[in-house]
């Protein structure tokens, strides 16, 4: 049991979640470009990029962040 607790608080892979009008992103490196339409994030393989309207960061930490809005698409560079 100790050892799945550490390697849940040591986890360093890159993930997305994607839910109705929220998409959960853990372990990004950066923030490339933010605004109301358009939100590209770097990641270990690249970047991602979020299209649609309203689009907000909401909860922003470490290594995770949560976009809110009406997402159009999404697409991986």
């Amino acid at each position: 049991m100790l050892n799945n607790l550490r390697n849940f608080i040591n986890d360093d892979a890159w993930r997305i979640n994607i839910m109705e009008n929220k998409i959960d992103i853990v372990n990004y490196i950066d923030v490339l470009s933010l605004d109301d339409n358009r939100i590209s994030i770097k990641y270990s393989n690249g970047s991602i990029i979020i299209k649609g309207n309203n689009l907000s960061i909401s909860k922003m930490l470490d290594k995770e962040l949560l976009i809110v809005g009406e997402v159009q698409s999404i697409e991986f560079a």
